[in-house]
This record gives C-alpha cells, sequence and structure tokens, in this order.
C-alpha cells in the first residue's frame, strides 16, 4: 500500500493542548467492524467489557528526555537542543540533535543552565561519539547510571510532541499531565498515551468488574513520531524499541485466552509488544528484547482482541496499525466521523475503543 493511502485532513483546533478533567472524562469511540459507531466516554469502559477480560498496560514512564545546551568548539559556541532516544549503556545515548548539521564526532556539549541555576550533580556533558541521518547521533555522557539519570530529571524537560510543542511550551503540568498513573519503569521519551485516561477509580471499577490488569514494558522511542518518508509502505523502517513481556505474564494472558476471555491492549505500544512475542498460534511468550515491527494492513494479529488508543496522525505508522486492525475502510469512517464530531486528537485528546475485524 502506499503512504497516501492513509492521509486525511484534520483541521487545527482538533489538536488536543491539555487532557481532559478528570481524565476518565475524555470521550471514547467505540468501533465495532460491522456495527454502527457508538459515542461514549472512557469511563464507560467497564460496561464495554466482560469479566474474564483483560488489560494489557505499558508501565514505562516517561522520563525528562529533552535537553537544552551548547557546543562549544575552539572560539565558536552554539545553542542546541537534544531529545534523548535510545539507551546504549549506562553512560551513552542516542538523540535526535538540533542543529545537528553543526554538530561532528568530537564535539563535547554541555546540557542545562549551568551558571544560572545550582545544580548538586554538577555539569551534565557529553561528547558525540558518532553522527547518523536525519540528526541522530551518539552521545556518551561524562555521568553514567544513577548519577546520570538523576542530572537528566533536574535538567532535562518533558518531551511534548511536535504537534503540542509547536503551539506552546512544556510547563509543570505536563510532568504530572503526561504520565500515566502506573508508570514506573523509566526509559520513555514519549507516553503511551491511551494510558493517560485511566484514574484510581476507573480502575477500581474495571477490577469489581472483574477485568484483569497486566503490565508490560514498552520503551517508546522519539522515532514514534517520526514521518513516514517514503511513498511505498515496504520502504519504511521502523525504529527499533526495547520490551519485556515476564513470563509471569505471558502465562496469565495465555490463561485468560484459554478461558475464553478477550485480550484488550491500552495503546499501540502494548499492541505491537504482545504481537512480537506471540507465536504464531497465538500463545505468548516470555520477551526481553527490541522490537521493530511495522503493522500494517493485512497482517494477521496473534495476540489482541481489543485496542484502546488515541486518535493518530495522517500517514502515520499507528494509523496504519489501527486500520490493520479494524479494517482501513472502517477506520477511514470512524476518523471521518471523529472530525465532523469534534473528537479532541492526538497524545491530549480523546480515546477510541476498537475491536479487531475477523
Amino acid at each position: 500500500m502506499k503512504t497516501a493511502d492513509f492521509d486525511f485532513d484534520l483541521p487545527e483546533d482538533r489538536i488536543a493542548l491539555r487532557p481532559a478533567e478528570p481524565r476518565d472524562a475524555a470521550r471514547l469511540l467505540l468501533v465495532r467492524p460491522g456495527e454502527g459507531l457508538e459515542d461514549r466516554i472512557v469511563r464507560d469502559l467497564p460496561d464495554l467489557l466482560r469479566p474474564g477480560d483483560a488489560l494489557v498496560f505499558n508501565d514505562t514512564r516517561v522520563i525528562p528526555a529533552r535537553l537544552k545546551g551548547t557546543r562549544t568548539r575552539d572560539d565558536s559556541v552554539i545553542g542546541v537542543e537534544a531529545l534523548l532516544h535510545r539507551r546504549l549503556a549506562p553512560h551513552r545515548w542516542t538523540a535526535f540533535m538540533r542543529p545537528g548539521k553543526r554538530l561532528r564526532p568530537g564535539d563535547r556539549v554541555r546540557f542545562g543552565e549551568g551558571q544560572d541555576r545550582a545544580c548538586l550533580l554538577g555539569a551534565l556533558d557529553a561528547v558525540v561519539e558518532a553522527k547518523g541521518e536525519g540528526g541522530e547521533v551518539t552521545l556518551a555522557f561524562d555521568l553514567a547510571g544513577p548519577d546520570l539519570d538523576l542530572a537528566i530529571a533536574e535538567r532535562g524537560v518533558m518531551p511534548l510532541p511536535p504537534y503540542i510543542a509547536a503551539k506552546r511550551g512544556e510547563d509543570e503540568r505536563d510532568r504530572l499531565d503526561y504520565q500515566t498513573i502506573y508508570a514506573r519503569e523509566d526509559g520513555s521519551v514519549a507516553a503511551p498515551t491511551a494510558g493517560l485516561h485511566f484514574t484510581p477509580e476507573l480502575m477500581a471499577r474495571l477490577e469489581a468488574r472483574g477485568v484483569t490488569r497486566h503490565f508490560v514494558t514498552l520503551h517508546v522511542g522519539a522515532g514514534t513520531f517520526l514521518p513516514v518518508k517514503t511513498d511505498d509502505l515496504a520502504d519504511h523502517v521502523m525504529h527499533a524499541e526495547y520490551g519485556e513481556v515476564s513470563a509471569e505474564t505471558a502465562a496469565a494472558l495465555n490463561a485468560v485466552r484459554a478461558a475464553g476471555g478477550r485480550i484488550v491492549c491500552v495503546g499501540t505500544t502494548s499492541l505491537r509488544l504482545l504481537e512480537s512475542a506471540a507465536d504464531p498460534d497465538g500463545t505468548i511468550r516470555l520477551f526481553a528484547a527490541e522490537t521493530a515491527i511495522f503493522i500494517t494492513p493485512g497482517y494477521r494479529f496473534r495476540a489482541a482482541d481489543g485496542l484502546m488508543t488515541n486518535f493518530h496522525l495522517p500517514q502515520s505508522t499507528l494509523f496504519m496499525l489501527v486500520s490493520a486492525f479494524a479494517g482501513h475502510a472502517v477506520m477511514r469512517a470512524a476518523y471521518d466521523h471523529a472530525i465532523a464530531d469534534s473528537y479532541r486528537f492526538y497524545s491530549y485528546g480523546d480515546s477510541s475503543l476498537l475491536w479487531r475485524a475477523a
């Protein structure tokens, strides 16, 4: 298929700049292939699931991965910005940097406000080890492990998606708003945004309904925001992301399926990870590796029966994924309805519950 097959017009005012309050007051579009669309709200979710169903959440935690600093080379000093992308070692990260063309291996970069603010941890300095395509570089920091994590937490800001950051700056509210209530494993530079809708009250009602919850970890990289630049989907290469499905979680989900329950992924990250961990017969296995799975129409799903997800960018890999899951024509109609009915789009926007096409 062609990238252009997944294009659509989205008015600028449909892009949400703040989440709904409370979180579970967001709207939810129920999409069942072969049936009509239904407008609900997120707090209706327990009524839309059955006892014995399972929700699968991604418990990754977003780190404040956007860093500003300066590069000094001889007498030349320029301002730079880094968006940390993927950890390679206790002291090494890949990052997307601007202006990438003005960096070269061997350059030293100092991040943070330095002289303007006291830092308990000392300078946050790094060396550019290597350069890749599209402004991606490998940074070797002077700090490592927990010391580096603390310095990044102090100096960095939450990496809001570009379609929000272009309209307003990050602020302290985003430190809470752009994090799920169950986040616990540091490592993402983008939130698993379907999970942002959950509240403790909603979790309690789901438990009372007899819906079990299970956690996997996929550290979302900045590549999730990169556009598809190829005309043909077959030529697109996904960025790899590290994920884990424990043996205990795999066994529990296999037991849910064996008992007749349905597996509902909260977010495309959970779905991509489960599909990476599943055998052709749908059996979910222990998984601890990188995945670069690219799901497009024609893919045969193995593990997931349902998907809760926000509304995605035109021509994005995520819109391609939901089109594969519920059907291309079904999702075109669903997005047309959402746009016409003023649903809020993207990370802070409304949600949908999709049931898999047969």
